[in-house]
Order: structure tokens, then C-alpha cells, then sequence
């Protein structure tokens, strides 16, 4: 009834809302400079991410897709978060600034040639599945927002920016996925979503190892933790 009710031109253009929106996300994480920003931009980015798995599952209907973005509710913008505060101390979020090899505008400019590249990669993958209208916008800003988490990944040297930019690949990869594979995404979003969880809690324990032995929470510093 969903499916035969909802309009698939304003599916398509709420998508396209949510798309953009969700590559800007990627763009404020590679720019801003504190730990609890990166965390609210990347929640920020799960929740796009969720509305647009359910808008691309609602017309066809894919009941996998539209499980898909509550459970990523569920993960990315509940257990998630709850993990990090629980198991990592509060000033690294509110008076620490996040270090990283490369300045804000340079990384900017980086991040839109690598966009840039995405978009370039993902026409010959675009010819080589159905192009729905779903797929033609989220193939290529999943594939930039992928990019722009490895990037993230790269240059931050704080051990929560790091998890935040490794999680941001993942939600690249599926945004992407979602809009050309399903059946398999609900299966394959239950193991990240547990794999995820995991790695969350054991990053957490050990940036706060790091910060109460080294006084930093640089990942370097997972170097100087030796059992005594």
C-alpha cells in the first residue's frame, strides 16, 4: 500500500535532499577541529544516511531497506554515541581540539578534488547497473563520502576522529550500496552494525587508557601502553 501511495518523483527529489545533505556532513568532519563536532556531524550524517535507505525502500518496495535505516538509527545515532560517552572521558569532547596533519583549507580543497574523483569513478559503475533515479545520485556521493572517511582516517591523529572517519567509510559504502543492491544489505548492515559496535567499545576503553597513562589521546600513544 506504501509503494502504490507514495509518489516516486518526490521520493526521488527527497533523496536527492537527503544526499546532499549527507555529503555535507562528510565536508564538516574533514573541516572541524573539536572531537564532539565530528561526533555530532557524523550522527548527523547516520541520520541522512537512515532517511534516505527508507525513502530508496519505500518505492519499490524493499522492506530489507527500510530495516536497514532504522537499524542504523538504532547503532549510529543511539548505541554508538552512548558507547563513546560511557567509555571515554567528557573533556575529550568539550576543551580538546583534534590534531591533524593537514590545515582546514587545504583539507577542504582536497576533499572536493576527491569528490570530484567520485564522481568520475562512479560513471562507468553507474552504465554497468540499472540507473535509477536513486542510484545515478547516491553512487557517486557514497563513493565521495567513502573517500572523504578515508581521507579523515588519514590525517587525524586523535583515536575518536579516526573511529569517526572509519565509521563514515562504512556509512559511504552502503549509502552507495543501498541504492543498487538489495536483499543482501540488510544481512551485510547487521554485521558492520555489530562489527561497529564492537569496535566503538574497544577504541573507547583504550582512548581512556591512553588519556589517564600518556595524557593524550593521540592513537600514537597506543604505543606507550605496556602492560607493567
Amino acid at each position: 500500500m506504501m509503494a502504490h501511495a507514495a509518489n516516486p518523483a518526490v521520493l526521488i527529489e527527497l533523496n536527492d535532499l537527503a544526499s546532499g545533505l549527507f555529503l555535507l556532513c562528510a565536508f564538516g568532519m574533514v573541516a572541524t577541529r573539536q572531537a564532539q563536532a565530528c561526533l555530532h556531524l557524523f550522527m548527523a550524517q547516520s541520520f541522512f544516511f537512515g532517511i534516505s535507505a527508507i525513502l530508496v525502500g519505500i518505492h519499490p518496495l524493499a522492506w530489507d531497506l527500510i530495516a536497514v535505516g532504522l537499524l542504523n538509527f538504532v547503532t549510529k545515532l543511539l548505541l554508538i554515541p552512548w558507547m563513546l560517552r560511557y567509555t571515554v572521558r567528557e573533556e575529550v569532547y568539550e576543551r580538546r581540539e583534534i590534531v591533524q596533519a593537514v590545515n582546514v583549507p587545504t583539507s577542504l580543497l582536497i576533499a572536493l578534488g576527491l569528490t570530484i574523483v567520485a564522481y568520475f569513478v562512479a560513471a562507468p559503475m553507474l552504465r554497468a547497473v540499472a540507473e535509477t533515479g536513486y542510484a545515478k545520485v547516491n553512487v557517486p556521493i557514497g563513493l565521495a563520502a567513502l573517500l572523504l572517511g578515508i581521507y579523515t582516517l588519514a590525517v587525524r591523529r586523535e583515536a575518536v576522529p579516526q573511529l569517526m572517519g572509519l565509521l563514515a567509510m562504512e556509512n559511504g559504502a552502503f549509502f552507495a550500496g543501498t541504492a543498487i543492491v538489495s536483499g543482501l544489505s540488510l544481512i551485510a548492515e547487521l554485521a558492520i552494525a555489530f562489527d561497529a559496535l564492537m569496535l566503538t567499545f574497544v577504541m573507547g576503553v583504550l582512548t581512556r587508557a591512553i588519556h589517564e597513562h600518556v595524557g593524550t589521546t593521540e592513537a600514537g600513544g597506543l604505543a606507550l601502553l605496556k602492560e607493567k
